[in-house]
Order: C-alpha cells, then structure tokens, then sequence
C-alpha cells in the first residue's frame, strides 16, 4: 500500500519501453540499482515487490474525481477553468486524446500492471513458504489495475506475465474488451481459492475483497448469475456487517470497520508534491476538495475541487441523514454556527455549488504534515459493504432468473441502516429503484459515472453527453504514438 514504499526502481509506465532501446525496459544501468535480472533471490524481494505493485492504488483519487465529474454529480470546480484543465474538459464532455488527467489515469495503471507483471514473470524463481498469497495478491492487484482501464478506455492492450522491449510494444494491440474482462476474471477467481477471508496485515487484500471485485466484475460484464453468486458469498460467509453511523464512515477513527470490504490505505506523511502526486503518502483528494481560504470550525482550507450539484442535494429527501453527511451545504454551516461572523472563504473561478463532498474533505483533526493538501491520512473506500449489498440486489434482479425477493430484501438492509421506509417494488421498478440508491448511498465515492454507462442511463443524465462515443474515454494519444501508431483511437475522438 502507499504507506510502504518499494525502493527498487520498476517502469513507470508503458512508455518508459522507450527509454531503454531494444534492451527489457525493467534493464537498469546505474551501479547503485538493483539488477532486475537477479532481484527475485529470496522472500524478501518477493514482498518488497508486492509492495511496489501495491503503491500504484494511490492513483485513486483521481478516479474518485473522474468518477463524479464526469457524471451529473459534480462540478471540477478548483481556482479556475486552468487549474486541473483536463478535469475541466471531463465536466463539459470536450475532452479529447490530448488530456493529462486521462493519461495519468492510463500510465498508471500501466505502471501497476507492469509491476504485477514483473512478479508473476518471476514466480518460479524460489519456492517459499507464504509465495501463494503474495502470487495470489498480485493478481488481484493485475485485475483491479486492468479493472480500471477498461471502465475508462474499453479494448486495451493486454499483457501478461511478462516485460516488453521496444520491439514488442510497437507490435502489440489493442485486445477486445472481452478478452480483458476474461484475464480479469481468470486473475480473481485464481487469487480466491488462495487468499484468506481476513488478511493478517491490514491494508492487504483477503477473499472477501477478491470476492466482491469479481462479483463487481461481472456486474459490469452483464454476467448478472455469476455476479450474485459471488456477492451471496461475501455476504453469507465475509461476517461483514454495516456499520451504525453512516455519518462516521468517512472518518480516521471510523476507518477498517465492519463495512471495510477494501480500502487504500494512506497516512499524513507527504511522500511527494505538487509535482508528482502518484508519490504522496497522503491522499490527495480531501486537500483538493477542501474550502477555498477557509477559516473557521471543523473543516481545513482546500482547493474547492469536485463540487457536489444542487441537483443532486436536492434527489435527497430531507430525512434522509445521508444528505448532510454526503454533502457539505457551507452557507448553512455557517449560518448555523454561534461565530458565524467570523467564519470565511473564498470562491474559485472554476465554479461554485456552494456544496462540498463532505465524504472527503479536510478536517481540522484529519491533517497531516509538511503539506496538508497533500497529506491526508483519509483511506479511499473502494468497496464498502453497503455497496456489496446493492449490487448484490441489482445482481439478483437483473439475473436470467430474477429473485427480487432476496434482491429488495438487501436494498432494504441499506435503506434501514438509515432509518429509510422499506420499499416494496419488483421488477424494472425495483432496478430503479437499486440505481437510484446506489446514487443516495455512494454519491462523491467516485462511482457515479461509470454506473450511469454501464446501466445506460448517462445519455439522460450528462449535459452534453453522445452515445456511441462518451462512453469510454479517448486513448491518450501520446501513448498511441509511443506504440507505433499501430492502435486505434476510440470511436469519436
């Protein structure tokens, strides 16, 4: 995980091929770096590697932004239309194959995979006790990255077990998106019959998270049996459980609780900059969405990102306690605090809601050191239970063989744990009714867009959205031309 750093030097991405001519692009020829050729010689190298593969999953506050603005529930927001501008092309659905934030997205997730690769490539080196549960970590770790990529770029290429020279690269294509979802399933259902239920290391992956990503997995491949197979064993054997108070779920003190499924974990140490933020210890999504020159209870000052729409405040109902520990409403903060004459901010000309995502946002006892914007110690939630049981309910409904009775009943769970009437709905009414949930349950988590793709619903809902084409996002194009030009850019760009 983050919080561990690897300090071999391993690729950074598929264009690093290039830099070494037509030797293996893991060759290193400095004398004070490790030989890639002779590392895997004992245990120790195999976990120091696991743990590089692991640190490429603090790339994830970037799909957590992506996630919403791209979606109807946010804006970019931030100092203005510059600052970040690829997030803003995001909003507006002008983004094109020339986009840092998008590229970042592809390079490092590459980097991930290249890092998996390089263990899986080397497995057979030495036999030790514990290597099936570090071979079975990476793989899930291979499936989660190339999970990532193809929710964004769809086909991609599709390499396994092994490095590239240059050679290779340029020779290499685009491989179906069928044939990625097959890997990623191959890669998980592997990594379960290894992995424990509960990991002995906190941070590290165990079934229950292999699980649920592959029941995510098929979710999104439309194989809606298998789906709700998996999420059944998470839920009848994972011994997780929702936790009471949804308006402490996104706290430190709240963190790898009963609904922690699989989390990132991170700390308050910086590790990077402003320069390099795939670096950082820290995460770096609740600096970026803090208040602009904020002073006052509570709450850190930010950079005002990825603010949350009134349109979506207002699909809450005014019961509902997930409203106010979703969205952050600052005026009426404000107006509601007894020194409300000494509390400012300022508003950034990338726009203002007026509304902040009060899941991730700095706080006054959640701040880490020297930077913190960059520092927070705040773990990404990328699976939490309740998003378990959803899918689950969505699974089942949506089977060949629907079962909406076990379907509504783990809608209902979700809904209970926050005091919300039961509802009673079959059929295509109880799908809508799962999607709408999912949008009061995990709002700001950084899933909203790549739902409203998968159940077809992003045409009605994204200003400015085309069918056919915004679906999946542009390969960067400088990543196409490192390749060769020999790959195909997405349909529209």
């Amino acid at each position: 995980m983050n919080s561990l750093k690897i300090k071999i030097i391993i690729l950074l991405s598929l264009a690093v091929i290039f830099i070494g001519g037509c030797k293996k692009f893991l060759d290193l020829d400095p004398p004070y770096t490790q030989d890639a050729e002779n590392y895997f010689e004992n245990p120790k190298d195999y976990e120091m590697a696991l743990i590089g593969a692991y640190d490429l999953l603090q790339a994830s506050f970037i799909t957590l932004w992506i996630g919403e603005i791209a979606s109807d529930n946010s804006i970019a927001g931030g100092e203005s239309v510059n600052d970040t501008e690829g997030l803003h092309q995001i909003d507006n659905m002008t983004h094109g194959a020339v986009n840092t934030e998008l590229r970042n997205v592809f390079r490092w997730n590459y980097a991930g995979i290249a890092r998996t690769n390089y263990i899986l490539e080397n497995r057979d080196n030495i036999d030790f006790a514990g290597k099936d549960k570090i071979i079975a970590e990476t793989k899930f770790l291979r499936a989660y990255y190339y999970f990532e990529l193809v929710k964004y770029f769809g086909a991609v290429p599709l390499i396994i077990d092994k490095r590239l020279g240059v050679d290779e690269v340029t020779e290499t294509t685009r491989s179906t998106v069928e044939e990625v979802y097959q890997q990623i399933e191959k890669d998980l259902n592997e990594s379960i019959t290894v992995l424990d239920w509960f990991a002995e290391i906190k941070g590290r992956v165990d079934k229950g998270a292999a699980l649920a990503l592959l029941g995510k997995v098929y979710l999104y491949d439309e194989k809606f049996t298998l789906a709700a197979e998996s999420f059944d064993q998470v839920i009848n054997e994972g011994q997780y459980a929702l936790a009471p108070e949804f308006s402490e779920l996104f706290l430190v003190s709240s963190e790898n609780n009963s609904e922690t499924v699989f989390d990132v974990q991170y700390s308050g140490l910086e590790g990077g900059s402003y320069g390099c933020l795939i670096c950082l210890e820290g995460n770096a999504a609740p600096g970026f969405q803090g208040i602009r020159q904020y002073t006052g209870p509570i709450y850190g000052d930010g950079n005002s990102y990825n603010l949350p729409t009134q349109e979506l405040y207002d699909v809450f109902s005014p019961n509902d306690p997930r409203r106010e520990a979703t969205i952050l409403d600052l005026d009426a903060f404000i107006a509601s605090q007894t020194n409300a004459d000494e509390i400012s901010y300022a508003i950034g000309a990338g726009g203002h809601t007026g509304f902040y995502n009060n899941k991730y946002i700095k706080r006054v006892g959640e701040i880490g050191l020297p930077d913190n914007d960059l520092t927070s110690p705040v773990n990404y939630r990328v699976i939490r239970y309740a998003d378990v049981l959803l899918m689950a309910a969505e699974a089942h409904n949506r089977s060949a063989s629907p079962n909406d009775a076990i379907a509504l009943a783990y809608l209902n769970q979700v809904r209970d744990r926050v005091n919300m009437v039961p509802l009673s709905s079959t059929g295509n009414q109880l799908t809508e009714d799962i999607w709408k949930e999912r949008r009061l349950e995990l709002s700001c988590e950084g899933l909203r867009f790549f739902d409203l793709v998968r159940t077809g619903k992003a045409k009605e809902m994204i200003v400015n959205f085309e069918e056919n084409k915004h679906e999946v996002f542009p390969i960067p194009q400088v990543e196409i031309d490192l390749a060769g030009g020999n790959w195909d850019q997405n349909i529209g760009y």
